[in-house]
């Protein structure tokens, strides 16, 4: 069922003439089908040590498919739960996105949660030419070129902060349950940073996300990314009230360029 909805969307797309807006063109050189992330998901603190919570995997997939004519990356991110976290709270997300291959910009997001019964099943059709995003739930007015919480990630890895400064931000919109967030992340420069694959140089970034509950500033997260020309997030780490919760890559395959700021 699913399968199908989508299908309609992508029909849907072709057929409302959204492609009739020249799109930009961005130049990407870090990433490309086939490349795979994986990522170990912990909570760490001084009594307990690194207690494995469960995986995360960020997959652009072989798949090209086409709509209306332009290629697009498909995307699937993947997080669940492992262990003695399954019998407490288990959680099974699947996040997945089509992206334009030249304008990287989502044209279809589909979202499968469930966090310990909490289930959001959600598809949301982008329309850049009308500047609206469709969903399952709402019809809302969206900024240009507006992206969802994945292919946010993928296109800020083409951005080049070669020459930022440390304190310079850099805006980045993105469309997440009917809403759209007017975020950006913080330069605060290069750090080596030990992981279980080894010493990576990194850039140092800490990304504005909205005030919840959990946390009770606008920047909780700091953002460890490769310093190379892949651009490949190597550690994300967030404070708790008691030691923190992190997300480590601890595998990679298909990289379009080098690990070259992987340490020898």
């Amino acid at each position: 069922m699913k399968r199908q909805y989508v299908f309609l969307m992508i029909l849907l797309l072709s057929l409302s003439g959204v492609f009739s807006q020249e799109l930009r063109k961005i130049n990407n050189t870090a990433f490309q089908r086939g490349e795979k992330l994986t990522f170990r998901a912990y909570y760490d603190a001084i009594l307990t040590g690194k207690v494995t919570a469960g995986e995360v995997t960020l997959e652009v997939t072989k798949e090209n498919k086409t709509i209306n004519g332009r290629n697009t990356f498909h995307v699937v991110g993947l997080g669940k739960t492992k262990g003695l976290f399954n019998l407490f709270f288990k959680v099974v997300d699947r996040y997945e996105t089509y992206i334009d291959e030249e304008a990287l910009v989502p044209w279809v997001f589909i979202r499968r949660v469930n966090e310990g019964g909490y289930i959001i099943n959600q598809d949301v059709m982008f329309n850049h030419a009308q500047k609206i995003a469709v969903s399952n739930t709402a019809k809302v007015p969206v900024p240009e070129y507006i992206q969802d919480v994945i292919s946010v990630f993928y296109y800020a890895r083409t951005l080049d902060i070669n020459h930022l400064n440390v304190g310079d931000s850099y805006p980045i919109n993105f469309f997440i349950d009917d809403t759209v967030y007017n975020s950006h992340f913080i330069f605060l420069g290069i750090e080596d940073i030990k992981t279980s694959i080894g010493t990576i140089k990194c850039y140092k970034v800490k990304p504005k996300v909205a005030t919840g509950i959990d946390f009770k500033e606008d920047y909780p997260m700091i953002l460890y990314i490769s310093a190379d020309k892949n651009r490949i997030p190597v550690l994300g780490e967030s404070k708790v009230i008691v030691g923190s919760v992190k997300l480590e890559l601890i595998k990679y395959s298909g990289l379009k360029n080098p690990f070259e700021a992987k340490i020898k």
